[in-house]
This record gives structure tokens, C-alpha cells and sequence, in this order.
């Protein structure tokens, strides 16, 4: 009775004890945390890969684990740390250490399930740009500016209460548009007639004429997406193999207008290999680290180009600048991978396995368990949605830029940033959605507006000092391939020969039907009794002599059923559709002097069957005079087919080549070759007559002092201010004094009036504007009576060399 008396007086004892008291985080918690690990693991801290910004952060961990386990201090590795005495483990590093009170109290925090304030943070949530699509309401049009865009910087402008910028005359607009558009300067007869047009809508027509220029447009953009999907002509990689081109493919789709959303998908699932160098990036020799591997690449490319995010942190570890993980990057790596992909944090393994991922499941995921290519083709339609905004924003963002000078989202591959006008940018992408993804009609949209078409904005050391605020547009540099095209029409010194392996132009209907054909089916011994076998290898060749002086060449080829071209021992092209004809640049194959063209050809099939093959080129020579290769009865064939390596053919054999069997075409063969032969071969007879451009060349050490990259690496703004090596290149390089000095014996030999003349034709081709008095009589001054070859050259430099030439204002 005793003993029940006391249970029962101790129990009602402890009901009125209070109880112990529960952690407050914001006076507790909190302030042991600000004191002793904030300064690595807190705001934009995240020493090791660990941040406590928010109760996630501690609860699921980082790239480590979970430091806390809830309800368990024991269990948690926050408190193993603390109380650690390994100098190599113990938490902090340095400074004084926890006291036991403090100790106790994250105990106790820990053991109740470690409470949190709703929406406390040590650091609030960075912006998170919306993923689906928005339509702004349109404000009300102010003083008759209806357009879209005017309307709505009319209103950020009143908010920020600044005033419109003014118009720009003309002349200027015309120099801007030319330049924007198609990348070159107008001709002084054709600014002449848009100046004196007295129609009120010259300008709308201006804008469409220069986008209806296909191969213009075409040869200007190629630039900017050359730099956005790194691909390039020569540099690293090609030799060996390890990079391909997707000239042809990115030529082809510029020059067609191919919808932006089509071009996404078939470099992300390349329906032929003319699209897939994007996605296998660059195989580099020798060991390479975990963030270089063609998987990562694949990540980081198809992130910066199409979504604007840089995943090139995450690619190592959790990212420090954005909100991007380790997992989130390998697992778009996974998509791309054919191998379990191994997880590996700054070069080290995690014994983890990467699941292949979207990054933004809200829309759809991606099957893991599907083979590659189904992988590549549900991120294709992922990355392109309808409900996926992030990809038309990071497309209309990167136009803008071009056109006027500055992001809205800036830099524009920081898509993570909050735009400036969140109206402006979600209407231009639900437009691009609206028409198609037709980047022409993007940038109609933008030029159109009375934003495009008003003063650069006048910079000062501080303009952005309190960050960026639109008040017009801001001029730009010329590209290095702006600035080179403008010379070489100025100077009429354009070279003859281009690097990109690219048929130029569109086919012209009447010179379609002035192709006259004249090529045979070909084949070896075993076609002259009958059908070739089944898996029959055999080995054409045609050698020849050219002249020097080749001007562009051009070929049309198919072999039923496969085939692979050499050009002097180079592959140049290959195909396993006969029913499509490839054509195929040779103006970089063929040289002056002796060549070798060779065709490995393969006939399938279950048993004998027809076998051919076709080969007709044109060739324009120096002297304008046209020349055709074409396979007939002077090509040898040998029975054997010599292996090829990193894109060289092997040894032929010295014995053994006959002459080849004329095979009578079959009527499907017959029909093919009408049907798709003249129109190839008349585009390239068409796309030569232009000038090179100098986005159809290798890069030289002008270029690069101007500034085109390497392309080994994404580049999606190029540098806008002036370096020490372009000031020197500009001044002294031996590639532009030799250019200039082409330009000034040609031009020094025409017939000009006077000094004047020539110096008002040089300000109008240059600047796009008449000589002020003073500007025509120093120049006169400088030149005299005579138009010298020297004083062309001087002059030529002189106008060159001024920010008013080298800038789009």
C-alpha cells in the first residue's frame, strides 16, 4: 500500500512539473548555426557540397547524404562532426568550438523532429523562372504605337519614368538592318533607292526583302549558330576523328527556314548522321576527366543551347550559382549514354549509378529502361513542348540580343536571372510558339518595332552601375565575320575557295532545267553476265588533272544500294540510301594538278540483284569556264575494297584495276536521277556565282583577334569591348594590310572623277552616309589630284579603323 501511495504521489508530482521547454529554431537554433557554420555552409556557401539554407538542405542532404537524421541525434552525422576530435572531420575547422549547452540544444532539436518556421530560409529561394508558357495583357498603346513590343516598353519606360528613345534616321536603319539581317553593309546604289522611296511602309519592305534573301540570311546566321552548337571546320578533333561536322545539315536547315523547334529535334535525335556531331561532341584523346566525357558534354550542351543553363558547375558537383545538382546533370547525361553511367563528384567516383532524367518532370519524363535512341527522341519532344517556355524564352532572349544589344535575360545563358520585363520576354516566346518557331518572323517582330528603330542607347562608365534598365537599344561590334565580309566587298578581294563542305544557295527553276546530265551507271566485271552478288564490294576510281584557279565544284552521287567518296584520300561523303541522292561539296577536295576520286561501293540485297553506281560533278574554273566529272567507261574498278581509318582511305592495290562495266540504268534509277540530280547541281552552280563569305572559312588570326572562338566550347556572346591584340592586329596584322592593299590596286585602277568621287562612293560603301565638308576636304587632302594605289590603301584604313565602321549603331 505504501509503495502505491508514493507511485501515485510521484505521478501527480511530475503532471505538475512543466514540461521541458521545446526549441525555439529563430532565437536557438539559429543563432548557434549563424555562429559557428554560416560561413561556409550558409546564403551562397556550400563548402563541400552541403548548404543549410533550408530545412531540405539539412533533412535530404546534399551531394554527402543527409546530415541529420530526424528524432536521431545519435544517428546524425551534424553531431558526429561536432563532437568529433579528428582534426580532419571535426566541425567547425577552426574557431572556437560548440559549448555543451549548445551541443545539447541541437540534440533536443534534432530529437523533435527538427521543427522549422514555414518559409524561413538562412537565404531566401533565388528566382525560379516559370516553366510553362504566359501571355502577358497587352497595355495600352500610347501616341499611336500599336506594335506588341512598343506597347510594352512604353509602359516600362513610364514605370522607370524615362522617355522613348528617339528614331533613327535612314541611313542609320538601313546600315542596322543590313547588318542584323544578312550580315553585310547595303550597296550604295541600293541605300541611294531605299533613301529616296517615299513609300511609308519602305522600311516593313526593306526587312522582308533582306529575309527573302535565303542564302544571305543563311550565310549570316550560320555564325551565330556555329558558335552556339560549336561546330567549325577545322580545329580539334576533326583530325583525328573524334568531332564531326554538322555543316551541311545547319546550312541546309538556315537556308530552308527550318522551324526552330524541328531543328532542336533532330540534333537532340538525329533522324542521319549530317545532324549528330552536336550531340557526340568531341571524343578527346587520352585520359579525360569525368566532366569532359562525350556523356557530359551531351548534357551541358544540350542545357546552354536550348535552355540557357549552365550546367558545367553541376557537371563536378552540386552547383554554387544556381539550383542545379549533380544528379539533375547526370541524369540528362544518361539520356545519351549506351553504358551504365558511373556518378563522379569533382573527378571521384560515388559508387552511384546515373537514372536517365528530364530536368523538369512537370511536363513528362523520360522512359530509363528504353534503348538510347527512344531516349534521345522523348527528350527531343520533352525540350520542344508546347507547356515547356524555357526553350522558346532562351531562343527569343539570344535574338534580341543579336538585335538589340543586350539580353533580356542577361547574360543570356543565366535563364536562371529574372528578366528585366518578364512581359516583354513571354511575349516574344509565346509569338515564336505562335508562328511556328520561324526565327524569320522572330526577328520581323523585333526589327518591325519602333524599339529596334530608335538611337542606340549613349554608355557611360556608369550606366549599369545600379544594374541594367532599358532605354533603347545599345550598339554592338561588328562580328569578326561582319567586319571581314564588309572589306572584302568594299576591297572586291573576297578569296575564291571556302572550307565549309556545303552546297551554297538555292536552285534556280530555269537553271534547273538547263542541267543537262550526262554521267552513266557504272559498275565491275560481275554486272556483264548478270546481277551482282549479294554483299559485293568492289573499288571505282577516276584519276584526273585540274588547272589551277578552281572557282567551286560541286558533285551529285548514289549507288544502289551503298557507297562511301573519297577525294585524294580523304571520305567526303557516305550514304546507305540509294533512293537519295547526295550532293556533295568538293571544293576543298580537289586541287590544282592531279586527283583521285574513289568510290567503295556495296550492293545488298538476299541474293544477285542490280547494282550501280552514278557520279556527276560540275566544276567552275577560274575563268568562269564550267567542267564535268562523271563516271562512264574511263573509271577503273577493282574487285576489293581497302580499309579506311579516322576518315582516310587505305592503300589501293598497284595491280589488278580494270576498266569498268556500263550498266543500262534501271528505270527507278533513271527516274531518281531526274528527279533530284539538276536541281542539286544547279544550286551549286547558282550559290557560286556569290562572293565567299567569311563564315564559309576556317578562322585565321584576324578573325580571331576580333573575336571568333575556337568552338571547342559553347559561345553564346561573344566580347564587346576593344582587346590590346585586335588594336595591334588592326594596326599592324599583315592579313588586313594585304587585303587592303588587293582592294586599293583594283580600286586605284578604276576610272573616278576626281579624289572626290572616290571619297564620297568610300563613305557611302563604309559609314553608309555622304562626307561631312570638313571629313571630304582632309581626306582630299591626304589622297591629292591623283587616286594613287597608296592613298586608296591609306584612305581604305582610315575609315576602317573608326568606331563609326566597326560598330552596329
Amino acid at each position: 500500500m505504501f509503495r502505491l501511495l508514493f507511485l501515485l504521489l510521484l505521478t501527480l508530482l511530475c503532471q505538475c512539473l512543466p514540461a521541458r521547454a521545446a526549441v525555439e529554431l529563430s532565437h536557438q537554433i539559429v543563432t548557434i548555426l549563424k555562429k559557428h557554420c554560416a560561413e561556409c555552409h550558409a546564403g551562397d556557401k556550400k563548402k563541400g557540397g552541403f548548404s543549410f539554407n533550408t530545412r531540405e538542405a539539412l533533412v535530404e542532404g546534399g551531394e554527402n547524404g543527409a546530415v541529420i537524421a530526424k528524432g536521431s541525434p545519435e544517428k546524425s552525422r551534424l553531431i558526429e562532426v561536432i563532437l568529433s576530435t579528428d582534426s580532419d572531420d571535426q566541425m567547425p575547422p577552426k574557431g572556437d568550438r560548440l559549448s555543451a549547452g549548445e551541443v545539447a540544444l541541437l540534440k533536443q532539436w534534432i530529437s523533435e523532429d527538427v521543427s522549422w518556421e514555414q518559409g524561413f530560409a538562412f537565404k531566401k529561394p533565388a528566382y525560379e523562372p516559370p516553366l510553362k508558357p504566359r501571355r502577358p495583357i497587352m497595355p495600352v498603346a500610347v501616341g499611336g504605337r500599336t506594335h506588341p513590343i512598343d506597347r510594352i516598353l512604353d509602359k516600362y519606360l513610364s514605370d522607370h519614368h524615362r522617355e522613348p528613345p528617339a528614331p533613327i534616321d535612314d541611313a542609320t536603319f538601313a546600315r542596322r538592318l543590313h547588318l542584323d539581317l544578312i550580315g553585310l553593309l547595303p550597296e550604295p546604289a541600293a541605300l541611294e533607292k531605299f533613301m529616296t522611296d517615299k513609300s511609308p511602309d519602305k522600311r516593313t519592305k526593306l526587312i522582308a526583302s533582306l529575309l527573302s534573301d535565303d542564302q544571305a540570311y543563311a550565310e549570316h546566321w550560320l555564325t551565330f549558330w556555329n558558335d552556339l552548337l560549336r561546330n567549325d571546320y577545322g580545329g580539334t578533333g576533326f583530325i583525328t576523328g573524334g568531332r564531326k561536322q554538322i555543316s551541311k545539315w545547319l546550312y541546309d536547315a538556315l537556308i530552308h527556314n527550318k522551324p526552330a523547334d524541328q531543328m532542336a529535334r533532330e540534333l537532340i535525335s538525329p533522324p542521319g548522321d549530317e545532324s549528330r556531331g552536336f550531340i557526340e561532341g568531341i571524343k578527346w584523346r587520352g585520359d579525360v576527366s569525368a566532366g569532359q566525357t562525350t556523356e557530359i558534354q551531351f548534357a551541358q550542351s544540350v542545357s546552354q543551347s536550348f535552355l540557357g543553363i549552365n550546367m558545367k558547375c553541376a557537371s563536378c558537383h552540386d552547383s554554387f550559382i544556381d539550383r542545379w545538382k549533380l544528379d539533375e546533370a547526370y541524369g540528362l547525361a544518361a539520356i545519351f549514354s549506351t553504358r551504365p553511367l558511373d556518378i563522379a563528384r569533382c573527378d571521384k567516383p560515388t559508387g552511384r549509378i546515373a537514372q536517365a532524367a528530364w530536368l523538369f518532370p512537370e511536363i513528362g519524363q523520360i522512359d530509363p529502361k528504353a534503348a538510347q535512341p527512344e531516349r534521345l527522341k522523348q527528350l527531343a519532344n520533352l525540350l520542344t513542348h508546347p507547356d515547356n517556355g524555357r526553350f522558346t524564352r532562351t531562343l527569343v532572349n539570344r535574338l534580341w540580343h543579336r538585335l538589340m544589344g543586350h539580353g533580356i535575360v542577361h547574360p543570356v545563358d543565366s535563364m536562371q536571372t529574372e528578366p528585366w520585363s518578364s512581359d516583354l520576354l513571354d511575349h516574344l516566346a509565346s509569338d515564336f510558339s505562335d508562328q511556328k518557331y520561324d526565327m524569320k518572323k522572330a526577328l520581323t517582330l523585333i526589327a518591325t518595332s519602333q524599339a529596334y528603330q530608335s538611337q542606340a542607347e549613349i554608355l557611360k562608365p556608369d550606366t549599369d552601375a545600379r544594374g541594367y534598365t532599358y532605354s533603347g537599344p545599345r550598339s554592338k561590334r561588328l562580328t569578326a565575320e561582319q567586319f571581314i565580309d564588309a572589306v572584302w566587298r568594299i576591297t572586291d578581294s573576297a578569296p575564291a575557295k571556302m572550307d565549309a563542305p556545303v552546297m551554297r544557295g538555292k536552285a534556280d527553276p530555269e537553271a534547273v532545267k538547263a542541267i543537262r546530265l550526262s554521267a552513266q551507271w557504272i559498275w565491275g566485271d560481275s554486272a556483264k553476265s548478270g546481277a551482282p552478288a549479294a554483299g559485293e564490294t568492289i573499288t571505282l576510281r577516276k584519276t584526273l588533272t585540274l588547272p589551277a584557279g578552281l572557282a567551286s565544284a560541286s558533285a551529285v552521287v548514289t549507288c544502289d544500294n551503298e557507297f562511301t567518296l573519297y577525294v585524294n584520300g580523304r571520305k567526303v561523303s557516305k550514304s546507305e540510301d540509294w533512293q537519295q541522292m547526295e550532293a556533295v561539296p568538293l571544293h576543298t577536295a580537289l586541287t590544282a594538278g592531279e586527283n583521285t576520286i574513289v568510290m567503295i561501293a556495296k550492293n545488298a540485297g538476299a541474293g544477285p540483284n542490280a547494282a550501280g553506281a552514278y557520279f556527276e560533278a560540275l566544276l567552275r574554273l577560274a575563268d568562269d569556264q564550267m567542267q564535268s566529272i562523271v563516271t562512264d567507261s574511263s573509271w577503273e574498278f577493282h574487285p576489293s575494297a581497302p580499309a579506311g581509318k579516322e576518315g582516310r582511305l587505305g592503300a589501293l592495290p598497284k595491280k589488278g584495276w580494270k576498266p569498268v562495266t556500263v550498266v543500262k540504268a534501271l528505270g527507278v534509277w533513271s527516274a531518281l536521277i531526274q528527279k533530284q540530280a539538276p536541281a542539286l547541281l544547279a544550286q551549286a552552280a547558282r550559290g557560286s556565282l556569290q562572293p565567299v563569305r567569311a563564315s564559309l572559312l576556317k578562322s585565321d588570326f584576324l578573325m580571331r583577334s576580333l573575336g571568333r572562338p575556337n568552338r571547342d566550347q559553347i559561345v553564346s556572346m561573344r566580347p564587346d569591348d576593344l582587346t590590346t591584340l585586335e588594336a595591334i592586329d588592326l594596326a599592324n596584322g599583315t592579313i588586313l594590310t594585304n587585303i587592303l592593299e588587293r582592294g586599293a590596286k583594283k580600286l586605284s585602277a578604276e576610272k573616278w572623277a576626281n579624289s572626290a568621287a572616290f571619297v564620297t562612293w568610300l563613305f557611302q560603301s563604309t559609314l553608309c552616309r555622304n562626307p561631312t565638308d570638313s571629313e571630304r576636304s582632309a581626306l582630299i587632302s591626304v589622297i591629292g589630284d591623283q587616286v594613287t594605289e597608296q592613298a586608296v590603301a591609306d584612305s581604305l584604313w582610315s575609315l576602317v579603323m573608326l568606331p563609326e565602321f566597326q560598330r552596329v549603331r
